[in-house]
């Protein structure tokens, strides 16, 4: 019996090495090499979203493939792939424009549009996800709690266990998730989210709007030695509008076929005329 308390209590503690802050802090400076070698990528980044009605009808879908490279600040996204339906009688009728809109008043149209601009479309990144997604970064974490939960094997590597929620007064965030951390590279492999509040009832009955299972995650891998770069990113919930519009949302996105600008690829940045 003695014998059996003490596995259990050895399976239980923590794991051998450095402390969270320790671990939070050479992430953080991973983070930061990690974005300034993105600066000399170029990738391909496919985009799918989606509106689906009640029983997971599609509504309104749309695919995107761009090729990304790299900016002076950001980066500059060439759209190779559109492709769009939209559901009208029963029936889903194609277009190849993200412009396009059915009839006067296409809230699907208007809202799928916002969404990929507002979760995957951000021209200042370098990966096309809004920083503030990020928790790990160091102007990031001041913004969290986080909790050291232990460690766990993903893919054939060992990773730390690390909780996050909003730091009280921290209206600006409203995640709380979880961050899987590479013991060895100190580098995220993976970070879930959800809200971590929910929609003010007032905002519910004075707009009409409603928001479910709000959250994300993406993943990472390391596209060569020592670049880490985000791999994959999705979200799903479920939007009502106006007392009647419901939708259920969904968009993923997927970055590939890594390649340095400087040795594969003649990028240059324009450089404004001087003044005459």
């Amino acid at each position: 019996m003695l014998a059996v308390l003490c596995c259990g209590m050895a399976a239980a503690a923590p794991p051998e090495g450095p402390g969270l802050e320790e671990i939070l802090s050479r992430v953080a400076a991973n983070q930061e090499r990690a974005v300034e070698a993105r600066s000399r990528v170029v990738y391909q980044q496919k985009i799918r979203s989606r509106l689906l009605r009640g029983k997971g009808r599609v509504a309104r879908e749309e695919w995107r493939e761009y090729t990304v490279t790299p900016a002076p600040e950001g980066t500059a996204k060439e759209r190779v792939v559109f492709r769009g339906q939209y559901e009208k009688k029963g029936k889903l009728l194609p277009y190849d424009d993200p412009k396009f809109r059915h009839k006067e008043l296409d809230l699907d149209g208007e809202i799928l549009e916002s969404v990929v601009e507002d979760l995957v479309e951000d021209r200042k990144s370098r990966d096309g996800l809004s920083a503030d997604l990020f928790p790990l970064t160091r102007a990031e974490q001041r913004h969290y709690q986080f909790e050291l939960a232990g460690t766990r094997m993903v893919a054939g590597r060992e990773a730390w266990v690390i909780r996050f929620v909003p730091r009280k007064g921290e209206d600006g965030r409203p995640w709380k998730g979880e961050a899987l951390v590479d013991r060895e590279a100190f580098q995220p492999l993976a970070v879930t989210t959800e809200m971590d509040k929910g929609i003010p009832g007032w905002v519910k009955v004075v707009f009409g709007i409603n928001l479910k299972q709000l959250g994300y995650s993406v993943t990472y891998r390391e596209a060569r030695p020592g670049l880490w770069f985000p791999a994959s990113y999705g979200s799903e919930f479920f939007l009502r509008l106006f007392f009647g519009y419901s939708r259920t949302v969904t968009v993923s996105l997927e970055n590939t076929d890594f390649r340095m600008a400087e040795a594969e690829s003649r990028i240059t940045y324009e450089t404004p005329a001087p003044p005459q």
